[in-house]
């Protein structure tokens, strides 16, 4: 991933860009921060699919509150669930300040790493994620394994910064590698512009996976 991701960066300097590291030094924080505040704000959000104000309801089952809990039940999948009763957790009283409160200081350092960034830069790139594709439902088991794959991708949604995914490579065995460009807030265009003229240098974005019959990745 790191050859293929610096690859795609001497294609960009082939075009004309100007390269220059930058420091994002509370990124490490990031997917713990995001899983705190994401699953706050979904089970803050997700918490008017009752089966009475909104959604889909479970079949008429006695009481009241019976049908709040087979609505809610059928209607999430299991990881949906999962991010509700953390970000339930999260909020509660006694737990409020010490995770979700902290966490949302922790988002605005990662949003003003950022800010500093692209004082020096137009746009950052970095990989999408730290490993190629994996089998579907591979680490459907492993909840902070699969967690962890975000740890490139939602500092940009902490920061609530534009960004874009595209090929740029493939490992031994054929599977993608992701080039991640992420601008400033309302810089989509520069991002698109810079992903265009990457893929006009290069032809990842025709090419297709070396998928085994019967096989499946993420």
């Amino acid at each position: 991933v790191e050859r293929a991701t610096r690859e795609a960066i001497d294609v960009l300097r082939s075009r004309g860009a100007q390269i220059v590291d930058v420091s994002l030094p509370h990124t490490s924080y990031a997917v713990a921060a995001y899983y705190l505040v994401g699953t706050a704000e979904a089970s803050s959000n997700l918490a008017r699919y009752d089966g009475v104000k909104y959604g889909m309801r479970a079949a008429e089952n006695g009481e009241l509150l019976d049908m709040y809990r087979e609505t809610r039940d059928q209607g999430f999948g299991t990881e949906v669930k999962r991010r509700i009763l953390l970000g339930t957790y999260a909020l509660s009283a006694g737990y409020y300040d010490a995770y979700y409160l902290k966490a949302q200081k922790v988002r605005t350092l990662i949003r003003q790493d950022f800010e500093r960034a692209f004082e020096s830069c137009d746009l950052i790139a970095s990989p999408t994620a730290a490993t190629t594709a994996f089998r579907l439902g591979e680490r459907s088991d492993d909840p902070l394994s699969m967690y962890l794959t975000d740890i490139f991708t939602v500092p940009a949604n902490l920061a609530g910064l534009p960004g874009l995914s595209l090929p740029c490579g493939f490992d031994e065995d054929g599977l993608p590698i992701g080039l991640q460009i992420l601008a400033p807030a309302f810089a989509e265009a520069d991002a698109l512009r810079a992903a265009d003229a990457y893929q006009q240098s290069t032809d990842f974005h025709t090419r297709r996976p070396a998928l085994a019959v019967g096989d499946s990745t993420t």
